[in-house]
Order: structure tokens, then sequence, then C-alpha cells
């Protein structure tokens, strides 16, 4: 037991942060970049040989795809980087920071997209429709087994979650690019190249927001998804007799899937503080997902006078 107006820190660290990016990750982004790259190719020379706007901005969109998966690639490696002494977390924000830039450069190809689309609009040119179509189902066939190869990770990784925002893109790409060919070749109808490419632009624009939403959401420190401080404040409350209350509890993530949390914990007189707070690391781990927690324990009242406790009155 710590003295009365002492703080005892006890701190629990999960080496194997969820967020940590294994090879496995590593390897699929490197073969995703890989086709990305020379798909992008392909619709770089398929556009400007049919005159296709719709192939011409899938190109775009893939150039910008395959600086989103190096970003990514360089992401995943720098996350697996051990903490040093000028970053005691280490690097797993990259990630996130990541993440953040891809969604961000969403919004910019969708700009460059809608420009093009109105010029088109305007001032038809002839287009090869037959070329056109077989460059874009070539697009749409590389780019679904790529969004396969990282659908996997998306719903927990940020920086894997910005990767397959970026593909998702190019595959709705390859889709209005077919759509506007067989309408091409069918019906004669130029103007379905561009009006299908503003659709795709539409589109993107949804899934960049969240993806920016959902990045800004970490970097600014804000509570995960799915958790009420207030909920969590009372299973604390409940994890041990010893416990009179909690307070001053912060929650947040340092990237995707790596929940952090610290606390303010009083006891009963002849506590057993370390009993205490194993109790609440288990709640916390089990209960909620928490990996990193640090536990203060105050037993004369709360100290911390600067840091929101002030006010506060033990039981």
């Amino acid at each position: 037991m710590s003295h009365p107006h002492s703080h005892d820190h006890n701190h629990a660290h999960d080496h194997d942060h969820p967020h940590t990016v294994t090879t496995d990750r590593r390897g699929k982004l490197m073969w995703a970049l890989c086709l990305t790259v020379a798909m992008t190719l392909v619709e770089i020379v398929g556009g400007w040989w049919s005159g296709s706007l719709a192939l011409l901005a899938d190109a775009g969109h893939m150039a910008v795809d395959s600086l989103a998966l190096l970003l990514a690639f360089i992401g995943a490696r720098m996350a697996v980087r051990p903490a040093d002494a000028r970053r005691s977390y280490g690097y797993g924000r990259i990630e996130v920071l990541v993440g953040f830039v891809n969604a961000l450069s969403q919004f910019a190809l969708v700009g460059w997209i809608v420009y093009e689309a109105v010029v088109r609009l305007r001032h038809p040119t002839p287009i090869l429709s037959g070329l056109m179509l077989g460059v874009a189902i070539a697009g749409l066939l590389v780019n679904a087994v790529v969004l396969r190869t990282l659908h996997g990770h998306a719903h927990d990784d940020v920086n894997m979650a910005g990767a397959s925002l970026h593909v998702l893109g190019d595959l709705l790409g390859s889709l209005a690019a077919v759509g506007a060919a067989l309408a091409i070749r069918w019906f004669g109808w130029l103007w379905a190249d561009p009006a299908l490419s503003l659709v795709v632009a539409v589109l993107l624009l949804g899934s960049a927001w969240r993806l920016l939403r959902r990045s800004s959401h970490i970097l600014l420190e804000g509570v995960p998804e799915g958790l009420d401080t207030a909920a969590v404040e009372a299973a604390l409350r409940d994890a041990d007799d010893a416990i009179c209350d909690v307070h001053h509890l912060h929650l947040w993530q340092l990237a995707s899937g790596s929940r952090m949390a610290t606390v303010h914990a009083e006891l009963r007189e002849d506590a057993d503080s370390a009993r205490a707070m194993r109790a609440i690391n288990d709640v916390l781990r089990e209960r909620f997902g928490v990996q990193h927690v640090t536990v203060q324990i105050d037993t004369g009242g709360c100290l911390d006078r600067h840091g929101g406790c002030a006010e506060h009155v033990p039981h």
C-alpha cells in the first residue's frame, strides 16, 4: 500500500499490439503495388490511344493509387519499428498519417476528374470503343484481385483502409469505363464517357470523407469508436470491492485497434492496491479491448490539481 499522498503507477503493456502490421500484410501491399503500377501503364497507353476520358481518369486514379500503396507499404514498414528515446510509443501512428494523406489525395483526384469531364461534355471527341472496352475489362479484373488482397485487413487498419479506398475507386472507375465503352459501341453515346466519370467522382467523395473523418478522430485523440466513457467508468467502479471511485479517465487510440487508457482510482483504507490494479487492467482489456493501461492510485484525494481533478472530492 502506498503512502496516502503518493501516486502508484501500473503500466500494462501488450507487446503484440493489434495494430502491428505483419510481414504478410507488407507482402500483400507490395503485390498490390506491382499489379497497380503495371495496370496504370496499360490504361495510360490505352486511354491515350482510344481517346477515352474514363480510361485516362482511371489511369490517373491508379497512378495516385500506386503512390497511395507505396506510402502504405512505407507506413507498414515504419509501423513495426521499435520505440526509441524520442518516440516512446514507436511508429505505429504513421499508418494513421498515411490514411489521412490518402483521403486528402482522393479529394484532389475527384476535382481533376470533374474538371476533365466537364471539358469533355462540352467538346466530345471520337473514341475507339473496342480498345477502350478491352483495357477497361483488364483493369476491372486487376482491381478486383488487388481489392480482394487488401480488403481482409481494412476493417482494423487505417493504413490498409486508405489503400483499399483507392483500389475501390479504381474498381468503380473500371466499371464506369466498361459501361461507357459499351454505350459508345452500341449507341454511339460519346457523352457517356465523361458522364460516368462524374458518377465515379461523386461515389468517391463519400468514401474519402469517411476515411478523413476516421483518421482525423484518431489524430485528435478521440475516444475510440464503440466505447462510452461513462460505461467504462461504471465498469471500473465495479471491478473490485476495494475501489471507492474512479475519475480522470482518458481513452484514445495510438493507431487503429490500439486502444489506450489512463485512470485515477481511489481505494478504501488498507486495500490491496495490486489486486485492484489487476482488476482494472483485466476489465479494460477483456471487456473494452484496451491494451495499454496506466493506473494511478489516489489514497488521500487526487493530487493532480492541474489535470482536471482539482475539484474532485474523495468518497
